[in-house]
């Protein structure tokens, strides 16, 4: 018994930051599967953490309703931010997200009276392994019963070719705006979930290294599934405590090295429906070959090994 408090003392930590990885990873997924590449789940993070810090420290609000809080503000910009990148083409968005990252610091630097400014703020409730976990749960919920809809399919239809799908009566642009909006809204649930989990935020805690953590997450889990993210950012979150105890002297090689072989060698995430699929289907198409050959009639052979006419 001590030994299993032992490791849960020893790595709850791992487990509380991949629950919150994992959201990070989904609101990145949720532009992503729309064909966009864009780095503003790191702003919407931001307005959710320091709303959802507001709304507990000044206002002294529970926790799960700062979380909806969080949720409604981080909606509320991604509204704002989508009406104006979708006027932009794919790789221009990507550069302007990184802008509004550099740009958000700075707001958050210059407004003490809402973020703390440069002293950051202290955030009074922490949330626990359970309700993180509950969190994580509802919103994979939402992910699956998404995928299975009819906004599932149409998002498909939009991130393989958007003008083949707006032939099909798909709105790309449509589709989009509400991938952003729950990219927005999952963001700002993220941004609350780090703050309470960190129960300190500043202008440093959103920044461009949670950018990086996202999108390695997201591709190393998989883009084409839901659940491709949420297995990438518990393994991103925990190949260094591995790595650390395995290889501590080369701790930062021995990652890089495992997310290479992983990306390389499964350019599709860890986590891949199509891949089964098309296994399947060559499994089922080898048996139907295999199936004919067996029927097929054969020629008797006469002794000498030649067939009789």
């Amino acid at each position: 018994m001590e030994a299993l408090l032992d490791f849960w003392y020893a790595y709850s930590a791992t487990l509380a930051f991949g629950m919150v990885n994992s959201l990070f990873a989904l609101s990145m997924y949720s532009v992503l599967s729309a064909g966009i590449l864009s780095f503003t789940t790191v702003v919407f993070a931001a307005v959710g953490g320091f709303a959802a810090a507001q709304m507990m420290g000044t206002f002294g609000l529970p926790l799960w309703l700062a979380f909806v809080i969080a949720g409604l503000f981080g909606g509320l910009a991604a509204a704002i931010i989508s009406a104006i990148f979708l006027k932009l083409e794919t790789h221009w968005m990507a550069l302007a997200s990184l802008a509004l990252i550099l740009i958000s610091r700075v707001v958050v630097l210059n407004t003490p009276s809402v973020t703390g400014g440069v002293m950051g703020m202290v955030v009074p409730v922490r949330a626990s392994i359970l309700e993180l976990a509950v969190l994580l749960a509802i919103v994979a919920l939402v992910f699956f019963r998404l995928h299975k809809s009819w906004y599932g399919l149409a998002i498909r239809a939009v991130r393989e070719d958007a003008a083949a799908a707006s032939t099909m009566g798909v709105s790309a642009r449509q589709i989009q705006m509400i991938a952003f909006l729950i990219s927005g809204v999952v963001g700002g649930l993220a941004g609350s979930a780090l703050a309470t989990t960190l129960q300190y935020i500043s202008a440093d805690t959103f920044y461009l290294s949670v950018a990086f953590t996202m999108i390695a997450s997201t591709v190393l889990g998989g883009s084409f599934f839901w659940f491709g993210p949420i297995v990438g950012a518990f393994v991103f979150t925990a190949l260094p405590t591995i790595t650390q105890a395995i290889l501590p002297e080369i701790q930062d090689i021995a990652k890089g090295i495992v997310l290479l072989v992983i990306m390389i060698y499964l350019p599709r995430g860890l986590i891949d429906p199509r891949a089964r699929g098309l296994r399947k289907a060559a499994r089922q198409r080898q048996q139907a070959a295999q199936a004919e050959f067996d029927a097929t009639p054969k020629l008797p052979r006469t002794s000498t090994g030649q067939a009789h006419d």
